[in-house]
């Protein structure tokens, strides 16, 4: 077996979306291979990053090693593309965060979804030439194309950055979030009171679809309720940008897992309007801690949530609002979507991606007597 290099790359920002699933990722392909025989071992896989990467992962086994760029450069990009290929010039090499080097040809890239064409709005105008130059041409030089949902290899398709048969979807888990003690003691010194606030990531990206919560909470029928947003959009950020931000929304800035996790525990709903998605990763969080999630019908959305979540158009506030309403009346109707959101959110696990990862990489990795392998849902 060749040695397998992951790109560190994601070590270089905090670990949130893409660059969380990377994490996640690699840490369980680390588990599975110490739990069960295979083919390499963990001493011929490693992690190659920046020299600017500033995080320390706690991967037990598998080596971290930094490079810098071969001029002195310190920009990641030009490092991505020209230092780590020769870097990883021996090794099959893994890229998780949507880019890779195009002249590595020995290589898996994962690209989570095709937002660049579908919400060009969402991007700087620097952003989305890069990523609409690179990423065809890794669809035809990577020897395949990892992708998060069917709803991501669709686009991917559609959009002709790799044809349906380099294309192969490996769901993220979710189960991280049950690893983090939440802090419970951060919600009522946030000024919350259990069950009376609805949860949401704040975004400004035009996918995020924010405005229609703010309509949402500005009609009175909700006065009684608080939106609580976390993330780095504050509510002079989108102010700045023409939103109308009603009184009874809260911003909590960016926050640590165990304070999310316990926001997520006590709040009525999670709300997620996206128009569109490449997986939707924070609803499937909260509904695996037992809050119930509320949706847009949206890209990989309804695929990842099932019937397990309720669903409310992204462009009328009136359905939000019958939503939140129906779950703050109704305990019957909280009980039965936090059971059913946790038997969804339960089939997304960071185990069985990285069951799929290892026999994408032609590992000899066994199961357990009597443990079943991938689902039909997470094998496709």
């Amino acid at each position: 077996m060749k040695p397998i290099v992951f790109n560190g790359k994601f070590l270089t920002v905090a670990p949130t979306g893409v660059h969380r699933v990377a994490e996640e990722l690699i840490h369980a392909f680390e588990r599975l291979v110490i739990s069960r025989r295979s083919a390499i071992e963990l001493s011929d896989v490693t992690v190659v990053a920046p020299t600017s990467a500033q995080r320390k992962p706690s991967f037990s086994m598998i080596g971290v090693i930094k490079r810098g760029f071969a001029s002195g450069l310190p920009r990641e990009y030009p490092w991505e593309q020209i230092n780590l290929p020769w870097i990883a010039r021996n090794a099959l090499l893994v890229n998780l965060c949507n880019m890779g080097p195009v002249f590595h040809f020995d290589s898996l890239t994962m690209i989570h979804d095709a937002q660049v064409y579908l919400t060009p709005a969402s991007y700087s105008l620097g952003f989305k030439l890069w990523y609409r130059l690179i990423q065809p041409l890794l669809g035809r030089t990577s020897r395949g194309i990892l992708t998060v949902s069917e709803y991501s290899k669709e686009q991917l398709v559609r959009y002709g950055v790799a044809p349906a048969e380099k294309i192969t979807v490996i769901h993220n888990g979710c189960d991280h979030v049950l690893a983090n003690a939440p802090a419970h003691g951060f919600v009522a010194a946030s000024g919350l009171d259990e069950g009376r606030y609805v949860l949401a990531l704040s975004s400004t990206q035009s996918h995020k679809n924010i405005r229609v919560l703010f309509q949402a909470f500005a009609d009175q029928r909700l006065a009684h309720l608080t939106l609580v947003l976390f993330g780095a959009a504050s509510k002079s950020t989108f102010e700045s940008l023409g939103f109308e931000v009603p009184p009874n929304v809260r911003f909590v800035g960016r926050i640590d897992d165990a304070e999310l996790a316990a926001l997520m525990i006590h709040a009525l709903a999670f709300a997620c309007p996206s128009t569109t998605e490449g997986f939707g990763l924070p609803p499937l969080e909260a509904m695996i801690l037992g809050c119930p999630a509320i949706i847009a019908p949206c890209g990989a959305l309804p695929e990842v949530c099932g019937d397990a979540a309720l669903q409310a158009d992204p462009h009328t506030p009136d359905e939000w609002v019958e939503k939140i309403m129906s779950l703050a009346a109704d305990p019957k109707l909280r009980a039965h979507m936090r059971e059913s959101g946790q038997r969804q959110a339960a089939l997304f696990t960071w185990d069985t991606a990285a069951r799929k990862l290892a026999h994408l990489l032609g590992l000899n990795v066994l199961d357990r007597p009597g443990e079943a392998g991938p689902t039909d849902m997470q094998s496709r």
